[in-house]
């Protein structure tokens, strides 16, 4: 007996054991309706398996084209996500710099950004203490009296109120007694009261 004959014979007998059958000889092989449809579901015409080998031909295709698209989209937004992020340092070191008394904002922060930059994770408060001490001259005066450059001579003192500049006048009109004082007093006491 050779192993294709004992191949069916174990199917025959398999098959006669599901049907309820028992298998009375070990040759026992099946009909010829029975083994055209086992073959049947072996076999597939060659017309459908060029069929399925094309849609699965295709199908690798759109994979392929996906797993790029995937790709240049995680990209882009680890792209999107590094500029956010500078953003909101940029925003931060902004805001900041305006509560530190920058004078020039723009120039502090490009100094103050350039540093950042330079190192991995700054201290934006440091960084921004490093830039007050080493230029001055990008902040406000702080009201500990910092140093302020002196007013020209065409510049004249700001009037913070009304009530201030009459004190003033009255008080160097009495120190000095020069009666160009004394009218200049009165004068702005007439204006004002």
């Amino acid at each position: 007996m050779s192993e294709t004959s004992s191949g069916t014979t174990r199917l025959g007998e398999a098959s006669s054991r599901s049907r309820g059958r028992p298998a009375t000889s070990p040759e026992v092989s099946e009909t010829p309706a029975e083994q055209a449809g086992s073959e049947s579901l072996k076999l597939v015409p060659v017309g459908e398996s060029i069929r399925y080998r094309k849609r699965a031909q295709s199908a690798e295709k759109k994979v392929e084209a996906l797993a790029e698209q995937l790709a240049q989209v995680e990209s882009q937004a680890c792209e999107m996500a590094e500029r956010l992020q500078s953003l909101q340092v940029e925003q931060k070191l902004m805001r900041k710099l305006a509560a530190a008394g920058a004078v020039d904002l723009e120039t502090a922060a490009l100094i103050a950004k350039a540093r950042v930059e330079g190192e991995g994770k700054a201290d934006l408060d440091g960084v921004i203490e490093q830039l007050r001490k080493e230029k001055q001259y990008l902040f406000a005066e702080q009201a500990s009296g910092g140093m302020r450059a002196k007013r020209t001579a065409g510049a004249k003192d700001r009037v913070q109120s009304s009530q201030m500049v009459l004190e003033k006048a009255a008080k160097e009109a009495a120190v000095t007694g020069s009666r160009t004082d004394l009218q200049k007093y009165l004068k702005l006491r007439r204006n004002f009261v």
